[in-house]
């Protein structure tokens, strides 16, 4: 019974669900500073430059800046529960689930962000999950549909859609729904 009474208590879903960077995301934005500095030291090296105290003090300052985007980055990404999605950024944002309209994925620069619309009109691109270039995540689909189905489940049974805010560029199309009807 002991079997049977585990796999029962893993089906039931987490109270929180917590996506952060990978560490490749963590490690590759800090990858070409990295070079750039042990090339320094090796050029100084090879040149005949001084040792001593000195270097020493410049290592330590170079390897504080190597390390502060790699403790910082480890922080960003979305922390899900059942009523707030709270978005771990540079400042830490609370979101009801009730207030999100759609989340959708979008295209900057090449690389694909999860973004968060909420009924007041205020977007919020999350930090992780993300992927792109030197920022590959291979479960990127996957965390998104999982964001989704997360707000669907806990969003509330009186949701309602809100029409976005009325701005200048959402002009009224043609009756017909084609722009270029003649008007009636």
């Amino acid at each position: 019974m002991g079997f049977v009474e585990r796999s029962q208590a893993g089906a039931l879903p987490p109270e929180a669900l917590r996506y952060r960077s990978t560490r490749l995301q963590r490690v590759l934005p800090v990858l070409p500073l990295f070079v750039v500095v042990m090339g320094t030291h090796i050029w100084e090296w090879v040149a005949g430059a001084p040792s001593g105290a000195e270097v020493a003090g410049t290592s330590g300052t170079w390897a504080a800046l190597l390390f502060v985007p790699l403790i910082m980055n480890r922080h960003f990404g979305i922390t899900l529960s059942q009523s707030t999605a709270i978005v771990h950024n540079l400042r830490r944002r609370t979101i009801q689930w009730a207030e999100v309209q759609v989340i959708r994925i979008e295209y900057v620069l090449g690389t694909r962000t999860v973004v968060i619309y909420e009924a007041d009109g205020r977007r919020t691109s999350l930090r992780a999950p993300i992927t792109g270039f030197l920022s590959w995540d291979r479960e990127f689909e996957e965390k998104f549909h999982k964001i989704g189905r997360w707000w669907l489940e806990h969003r509330g049974e009186d949701w309602v859609p809100v029409p976005p805010p009325e701005s200048w560029w959402n002009a009224p199309s043609a009756p017909s729904g084609n722009p270029f009807a003649p008007p009636a």
